[in-house]
């Protein structure tokens, strides 16, 4: 396996509910061609469990801190973890 392979917990905070975020997410994970999901939290707040390429999973976490047009990102923070390859896709999670 390779070094280069994690997995990341990323946690959004702000205007991250009811604005299409989570689709946002899903489409920049798909062309990073990283692995995982993304769900919304009972605390308003947006969670995104990704494996995949260390550099890859960096960047996700940039473009989800700076967020889309219609989200506000006040908070953003990511956990770095071993990776599992526990995902064979990247989805949306109710």
């Amino acid at each position: 396996m390779s070094d280069n392979l994690k997995r990341a917990e990323i946690i959004a905070g702000g205007r991250v509910q009811g604005v299409g975020f989570r689709y946002f997410v899903l489409r920049k994970a798909h062309d990073l061609r990283l692995h995982g999901y993304v769900e919304n939290l009972y605390s308003g707040e947006v969670i995104t469990v990704v494996e995949g390429d260390k550099v890859m999973i960096q960047e996700l976490f940039k473009e989800i801190k700076v967020g889309h047009s219609y989200a506000h990102v006040s908070k953003c923070t990511i956990v770095w973890q071993d990776y599992k390859g526990e995902f064979k896709d990247f989805e949306v999670r109710f």
